[in-house]
């Protein structure tokens, strides 16, 4: 036994190989711990801004976008809808949208318009009174749920109607405006609605 000759290059050779393969195991056993620490995919999803092109939607058109399960409008108001604002303030509970609840407006919507730009109008499409999606009416002309219409939203469910600014009538079911989510534009044509304009910087 005292003359058995030591292998040196053999035993490092064994030593490194069963370091790398533990090594891999503690890897392996770390990183799905480690991932499940991060919020899934559809949490991700569920929170996260949407960017959305508006280059083509035309005067006077309404595109529905999906943003925290929410269906989000954005109208591109003709100048007919824009001058029709001012003929509703007195049928509606908040012209100014002074009294609408903090999460329910951002002050940078806090206009006639409820909006950054006058004729993009960007809402969350839910009705105020029980969630229902309200009907997009657009045209200036009288319908049987108002002689008077000067295009806006009506709601099927309960009969509440908004103007062209998502305003709320008075003497229907809906208590509130419909709100407006944090946006901003990013450039002329793309919108990013989940983000406030001076988060965006």
């Amino acid at each position: 036994m005292a003359n058995e000759v030591v292998d040196h290059g053999r035993r490092r050779f064994l030593t490194a190989t069963t370091a790398v393969v533990g090594g891999a195991g503690v890897v392996a056993a770390v990183v799905p711990f480690i991932k499940t620490w991060e919020p899934s995919a559809r949490a991700k999803a569920a929170g996260a801004p949407v960017t959305v092109d508006i280059s083509k939607i035309e005067e006077g058109q309404k595109v529905t976008f999906p943003w925290r399960s929410k269906p989000v409008f954005v109208v591109n108001r003709t100048k007919a809808q824009l001058a029709s604002l001012p003929m509703v303030d007195s049928r509606l509970v908040d012209p100014k949208s002074d009294g609408s609840s903090a999460g329910q407006q951002p002050k940078y919507a806090q206009n006639e318009a409820r909006s950054i730009k006058p004729e993009w109008l960007v809402i969350v499409g839910l009705c105020t009174h029980l969630g229902c999606v309200p009907d997009f009416v657009p045209e200036i002309k009288p319908e049987p749920f108002d002689p008077e219409w000067k295009g806006g939203f009506y709601c099927p469910c309960h009969k509440s109607r908004y103007d062209m600014a998502g305003r709320v009538f008075s003497g229907v079911p809906a208590p509130r405006n419909l709100e407006v989510p944090p946006y901003h534009f990013v450039n002329d044509t793309t919108i990013q609605i989940g983000v406030d304009p001076k988060e965006a910087g």
